[in-house]
């Protein structure tokens, strides 16, 4: 039995604009249009628009709304204001992460919570086999499409079709209302590039009128679609987790160095456990790196002292577009974790010097 691969809402229309659709996640995804290289210097410099609508989305309402939230993610959400969105992760009972997300405050009684394509499944049935407390939960994954406008002219290329004013709006903080002729149009001041933008979540049945439409106003600014090749580069340079890669159901978030999405000022699933760990220490910690010299990192290659001892594995890495050299992110021994220190990664039976850099590894 072949695992049917599903379809975003502007497959078609990807494939049009001459997208290199691969399947990522379950889903077909365009992965390039141009070159990895110019889609990245797009974003880094312009503005590029991801399609990301494989991503799921959660709602989550009723007087016990909170009470759940509190109860399956790490971070505290009773800090939450309405319009305001928080990262966060799933915790499972084993000290590792289900999921990484994003939880949205639209009211006391309504969020949404923001998932990865791969988990949707899983992070449903998780969150439903905790919901003792009797929330309301609906998935609307499949009628929602999600685009990342991202980028420094992000603001400039889209504002002619808000009567919202975008630069007011904050990270982390989001508005509903009109967007290119259409109502009830979340605009989100999110995105996983560090390069600025917009994320916006519009109905399906909307989502190429939107999309249309934001191509036409940002012809100007060179307004381009952008695939998931210059996403990852874009998410490593900044030292962002990717959910399957630097963070699983065997990572804590206290390895993974999300300690301030960790709040142990409630009860959640493990907090215990984890709280010990804190008290405690971890024995491997999530580090960036930059190579020193000339060579390209990839997952599961083995990072070593200088001495030649494997100390760690790499978990993600590429070249970076802007720096134009090796970089990643890798679980090294905590002994070796601190920024400054010498280190070699295992590059085709050959190892090359690197060192362990402060996250962002791309420094503005």
């Amino acid at each position: 039995m072949t695992d049917i691969i599903k379809k975003i809402q502007l497959n078609d229309l990807h494939i049009a604009l001459g997208g290199k659709m691969v399947p990522f996640a379950g889903y077909n995804m365009p992965v390039r249009y141009s070159s990895d290289l110019e889609e990245h210097r797009t974003v880094r410099e312009g503005v590029g628009v991801f399609d990301v609508s494989h991503m799921g989305e959660f709602m989550v309402k009723g007087p016990q709304a909170l009470a759940l939230i509190q109860k399956v993610t790490s971070n505290d959400a009773s800090k939450l204001i309405a319009g305001q969105a928080q990262y966060s992760c799933l915790p499972n009972e084993e000290g590792g992460i289900v999921d990484d997300l994003i939880v949205y405050k639209f009211g006391e009684e309504e969020y949404m919570l923001v998932v990865n394509a791969s988990n949707i499944e899983k992070d449903w049935n998780w969150i439903n086999k905790h919901n003792d407390m009797g929330a309301d939960l609906e998935n609307i994954s499949d009628s929602i499409s999600l685009f990342a406008v991202q980028g420094p002219k992000a603001v400039e290329a889209v504002q002619a079709l808000t009567p919202i004013n975008l630069s007011e709006i904050k990270f982390y903080h989001f508005t509903v209302g009109e967007f290119a002729g259409v109502g009830d149009v979340i605009i989100s001041g999110t995105g996983y590039t560090g390069a600025g933008g917009f994320e916006i979540y519009v109905k399906n049945k909307d989502a190429e009128k939107v999309w249309n439409a934001i191509f036409e106003a940002g012809k100007n600014w060179d307004i381009k679609p952008i695939g998931l090749g210059a996403r990852d580069t874009l998410r490593l340079e900044m030292g962002y987790c990717l959910y399957g890669n630097d963070i699983n159901d065997t990572t804590s978030p206290l390895e993974a160095g999300l300690g301030w999405i960790t709040k142990f000022t409630k009860d959640f699933i493990n907090s215990e456990n984890l709280k010990k760990q804190k008290d405690e220490g971890v024995g491997r910690k999530l580090i960036g790196f930059v190579l020193q010299e000339k060579g390209i990192p990839r997952a599961h290659y083995p990072i070593t002292n200088t001495g030649g001892e494997v100390i760690g594995e790499v978990t993600s890495g590429t070249i970076s577009p802007t720096m134009g050299i090796g970089i990643g992110l890798g679980y090294l021994k905590s002994a070796y974790a601190a920024p400054g220190t010498e280190i070699e990664i295992t590059v085709r039976n050959k190892n090359l010097k690197a060192k362990v850099e402060k996250l962002p590894l791309l420094k503005k």
